[in-house]
């Protein structure tokens, strides 16, 4: 990019005991957060399973004494510790998985964050409808924006590779889902890892996806930090400055060769490709 003012860098930090494995960190932020404020950082996204076992007064305070943004929560845990799926064909879940995102958008109000829609609406298992299972996956997504209207809040759609789900894998089929819920608090979030498995050209889809666009997820074709894999970064940080891109760029990495490693090879790769 031209300028450091468009390029915010944020890295995903899981406040809660997870099996997701590309988390550079996970534990509590006072572990995490003055670290990551001294590489560089701007933000820290949070994951988090369920809210309501953390205490919001405390990490309103962390995140202030840190001086970092919290661009985004991320709510992916809540189906893959529990199975909440926003697809799913029991009624019970899906309003489950539903309040559980409720959750998610009272604590993102407190730090003006947007609440991702990614792992939690699920997939359509083999023994299911696959139109049934997207019909209630966009009648749960409806809900959780009216919600999250409410408390003028954002909700991100990001797609996902056809490996962990079968529900909105491009970024055309997630600008298809916006427009059909025509929802005005929605918009898309791009994962340069499931772009490098599901788009025919990242150049291309990030282009048509440029009303939309609001938060970018990085990690290289291997899931490591940008600059261990073979994705063509300055090529899309260029789309990115020519649109001039406000939102961040957020690390969402495997913790290799070491959490601390990955995180400061992550910042210095993409600063490096500004100067």
């Amino acid at each position: 990019m031209g300028n450091d003012k468009y390029m915010k860098l944020s890295i995903v930090l899981s406040l809660q005991p997870t099996r997701f494995s590309a988390l550079a960190f996970q534990g509590n932020p006072e572990d995490h957060f003055q670290k990551l404020k001294t590489l560089g950082y701007d933000g820290v996204e949070l994951a988090i399973r369920d809210p309501s076992l953390l205490n919001w007064d405390h990490l309103e305070v962390e995140v202030k004494t840190s001086g970092l943004n919290v661009p985004a929560i991320g709510t992916g845990q809540a189906y893959v510790e529990e199975g909440l799926r926003l697809s799913s064909p029991s009624a019970a879940v899906r309003k489950r998985a539903i309040e559980r995102i409720k959750s998610h958008i009272l604590l993102a109000k407190r730090f003006r964050a947007a609440v991702i829609i990614g792992l939690i609406r699920g997939k359509v298992e083999k023994n299911e409808n696959f139109r049934e299972g997207y019909e209630w996956m966009m009648e749960s997504l409806k809900a959780c924006c009216e919600e999250a209207e409410k408390e003028n809040v954002s909700l991100w759609i990001e797609p996902l590779n056809r490996y962990e789900t079968n529900l909105v894998n491009t970024l055309e089929e997630g600008k298809r889902v916006i427009e059909e819920l025509a929802a005005k608090n929605l918009a898309l979030l791009a994962d340069t890892f499931h772009m490098n498995i599901e788009e025919k050209s990242i150049e291309e889809s990030l282009k048509i996806s440029i009303p939309y666009l609001k938060h970018i997820h990085l990690a290289d074709s291997n899931r490591w930090a940008p600059g261990y894999g073979h994705i063509d970064f300055r090529m899309i940080l260029n789309i990115l400055s020519a649109i001039q891109f406000e939102g961040f760029l957020s690390f969402e990495i495997l913790p290799k060769p070491n959490p601390e490693e990955a995180a400061k090879s992550a910042i210095h790769f993409l600063r490096s490709l500004i100067k």
